[in-house]
């Protein structure tokens, strides 16, 4: 099985950038998509030449052109019946943004999400910090039913190796401070482990470039974009990877794939 996750920056824009034409390429069994920036019924539309070979569902933010989530599976995967979904943290707080769909894959769920950024000055840390506590509660009930499988724009750079400039950033910069590290230490204690990370302990490759500076030109990036797999499903891990030749975004695609035997 094969799952690949993009922040596509705007679906509307991506597809412009020819999204579709990536998605028919690639030929995953998963598609995840951040940052949608459209409300259901104009995903569906963005993506409506694949519905006959994709089972689409999105979840969008209250507040219209912001964040928003989206999952396609495809139907000589999983079948032409529409599968099982839900979205949010049961927690209307949070479930306002969109940030947050799970998909039931049968032999593991798999969550996608699109975690809060900071902001500049850290003006939302604090609750980027209520958020990873009630996304880690979510993560460690849905382990409770069986495997999950979280992927998305988690918006931290988890170590020093994952982002390029790592002491003129950390506590400085909103995706680098101490506290943003924390959450994800916490979301990975419920249970899960960091497939590329794991199996490539010391290769530097990114996943998003700002979009000035000429960043991704010079390779100043970060690797904010991740699969985080349950440790039950360690031995059926086979390959993740960062496809940072892949254009249309500030961020690339990132890649997994499973022997699920």
């Amino acid at each position: 099985m094969r799952i690949i996750s993009w922040n596509v920056n705007g679906i509307r824009a991506s597809v412009k950038k020819g999204l579709i034409d990536q998605i028919n390429s690639h030929q995953a069994d998963i598609w995840c998509f951040q940052e949608t920036k459209a409300q259901d019924d104009q995903v569906l539309e963005a993506l409506q030449d694949l519905s006959s070979e994709y089972h689409i569902q999105s979840t969008s933010a209250v507040k219209k052109g912001y964040s928003g989530v989206a999952i396609l599976t495809k139907k000589s995967t999983f079948g032409e019946v529409s599968p099982s979904w839900s979205s949010g943290l049961s927690i209307d707080e949070h479930d306002q943004e969109g940030r947050v769909l799970r998909f039931d894959a049968g032999d593991f769920h798999l969550v996608n999400v699109y975690v809060p950024n900071s902001s500049s000055g850290m003006k939302r840390l604090p609750y980027r910090k209520t958020w990873d506590i009630a996304f880690a509660t979510h993560l460690k009930t849905l382990r409770e039913e069986k495997p999950v499988i979280v992927t998305g724009d988690f918006n931290v750079a988890h170590q020093p190796i994952d982002l390029a400039r790592p002491k003129e950033n950390y506590n400085k910069t909103s995706g680098y401070t101490q506290d943003e590290i924390d959450g994800m230490d916490l979301i990975l204690s419920q249970g899960f482990f960091d497939a590329f990370r794991t199996l490539h302990p010391q290769k530097t490759q990114y996943s998003f470039w700002n979009m000035r500076f000429k960043a991704r030109e010079r390779n100043v990036g970060w690797r904010l974009d991740y699969f985080l797999v349950d440790k039950a499903l360690k031995k059926a891990t086979t390959s993740s990877a960062v496809l940072d030749n892949i254009h249309g975004s500030d961020h690339c695609p990132i890649d997994l794939q499973l022997d699920l035997g």
